[in-house]
């Protein structure tokens, strides 16, 4: 008889249920083109309902489904807190994968996946979190909005912004949030460091176009749209903006430039420091603009008249419109610069006292170890619920082997998590909500 297939491992509840997310399609294509996130939306409301929670969905956009729950504290006096996270998922291309990006594949002590890193970690960490209190007939410190929302890889556009505006009073009495990309250990020289997010940059997506005369392809032909947008392109994609420094910024730098000589207190060099994260970390320090995509023509031997591209552009908070004037300086005025979407930046104290729990669970169970406050290069729905004045956070408490380039995961090919740190994540999150 052939021998028989190995078992499969039984996996702790927050690594299930992260794998139980991921096997959900919830790709995003952007423009409304979306999947899986309304099947995503109805598991996570199933979960809630038999920790004895009552779930509300919302889908102002067929399929577009957003469910949240609120779980009572111990002490209604105090504001409530809202934990966040997204169940959409940016594309992933299969043959690039060495695994089925969607299988939930577990190997090598992690789990792999297209939101193994961005988001769908956290979500199960919020999940079981809550679940493992509220087995105990325990309660957490203080109410809790548990919200898990469409679309956040295009902007919010049809998940969190909406339901901010149409169901505000899912948040009622919340002064704070806690979500993704932050309370995730890097290392700095021969040390680990935490880093919780306090911030967010500017987004700006911007569309180039670069407008000519229709030819043949086989005339002299100087009035070419696409060597016009070509020119902007390059000059825009190799454009080495300068350090900027903000207030988390600047006290990250000075903390990083404490646990390591780096010979200098420049702060780009500084950064450099921080192994895999650093290219990271660089971003926060100045503008950004990655060209992400192009379209031009349609045949071989037709010149086309129009030539577009699409570039990502982050700048710090209340930059925004001195970094457009430069865009459009830059790619010059036969080039027009039109903004697809554009979103706040953010920036809150580190400090207080949410700050200073979640610093303190981090300590409670990696003892010892710093934590830095960051600005992100990218962004979160904290940016949507700024709008209700709830100050938002990022920490997703994960404790990560060095050679573990974890900031390369988000968007990138084989993403995956180690599954000691799902657990160390959730241990570390249950811990704050129940203290906090």
């Amino acid at each position: 008889m052939p021998p028989s297939p190995p078992e499969p491992p039984v996996l702790p509840e927050v690594a299930a249920v992260a794998r139980d997310l991921i096997r959900f399609d919830t790709t995003n294509h952007g423009g409304g083109r979306a999947a899986g996130e309304r099947e995503a939306a109805e598991y996570v409301g199933a979960y809630l309902e038999r920790l004895g929670l009552a779930p509300e969905y919302y889908e102002p956009v067929p399929r577009r489904t957003n469910v949240m729950a609120r779980v009572p504290g111990r002490n209604p006096g105090k504001p409530a807190l809202v934990l966040h996270g997204h169940l959409d998922v940016v594309p992933a291309i299969a043959s690039d994968w060495s695994v089925d990006p969607f299988e939930g594949v577990v190997r090598d002590g992690m789990l792999w996946g297209r939101g193994a890193v961005d988001m769908k970690d956290m979500d199960a960490m919020i999940l079981t979190s809550v679940a493992e209190i509220l087995r105990a007939g325990d309660q957490p410190e203080r109410d809790l909005v548990l919200a898990f929302f469409a679309d956040e890889e295009n902007g919010g556009v049809e998940g969190s912004a909406l339901v901010v505006q149409d169901r505000p009073k899912w948040f009622a009495g919340a002064t704070e949030a806690i979500s993704e990309v932050g309370g995730y250990s890097i290392s700095v020289g021969e040390r680990r460091a935490y880093l919780l997010q306090v911030g967010e940059k500017a987004l700006i997506w911007i569309r180039l176009v670069a407008r000519g005369r229709a030819a043949h392809g086989s005339s002299l032909h100087p009035d070419n749209a696409v060597t016009a947008l070509a020119a902007a392109v390059a000059a825009l994609g190799r454009t080495e903006w300068p350090v900027t420094l903000t207030a988390t910024t600047r006290e990250m730098s000075a903390r990083l430039g404490e646990l390591v000589d780096a010979g200098t207190d420049d702060p780009d060099t500084v950064a450099a420091t921080a192994g895999a994260a650093s290219g990271f970390l660089r971003s926060t320090l100045r503008t950004t603009t990655n060209p992400t995509g192009l379209t031009a023509g349609y045949k071989h031997n037709v010149i086309p008249d129009r030539a577009e591209a699409l570039v990502d552009v982050r700048v710090l908070p209340g930059t925004e419109e001195a970094a457009l004037a430069d865009i459009r300086r830059i790619v010059g005025d036969a080039v027009e610069v039109e903004i697809v979407h554009q979103d706040i930046g953010l920036e809150v104290p580190f400090s207080g006292d949410l700050v200073d729990a979640m610093v303190s669970a981090l300590g409670r169970h990696d003892p010892g170890v710093p934590v830095i406050p960051y600005l992100m290069g990218g962004g979160t729905d904290n940016k949507a619920l700024a709008a209700l004045g709830i100050a938002g956070f990022g920490f997703a408490p994960l404790r990560l082997p060095a050679d573990l380039d974890f900031t390369g995961m988000f968007h990138g090919v084989d993403e995956r998590v180690p599954i000691d740190a799902l657990v160390f994540g959730q241990r570390a999150l249950s811990d704050l909500l129940r203290s906090y």
